[in-house]
């Protein structure tokens, strides 16, 4: 991997990361330590799909995460999941 690649990547994780902060503690305790602990282990369809839900209202996503409500978009469900099976493992 070349230095600008690198450099490229790691600012592209921090920009995420960032992102992940969502204000809300509830969120924020599920998505900063998915971020640093498993976001460079998925796929690069579900990076894509975590990027999506970044997208998506607070509200929305605490309602899913809380499992009061599933987004209806399959993507954003699947995200879900795996957030949820990371905190709630079988």
């Amino acid at each position: 991997m070349s230095e600008t690649s690198a450099s490229s990547e790691k600012a592209e994780f921090n920009r995420l990361w960032w992102h992940s902060r969502r204000g809300m503690l509830e969120l924020d305790n599920l998505l900063i330590p998915f971020m640093e602990e498993a976001f460079r282990d998925l796929e690069a369809d579900d990076q894509a799909r975590y990027k999506k839900l970044l997208t998506c209202e607070d509200n929305d996503m605490f309602e899913w995460f809380m499992q009061r409500s599933r987004p209806a978009d399959p993507d954003l469900q699947r995200m879900v999941d795996i957030i949820l099976k990371r905190v709630q493992p079988d």
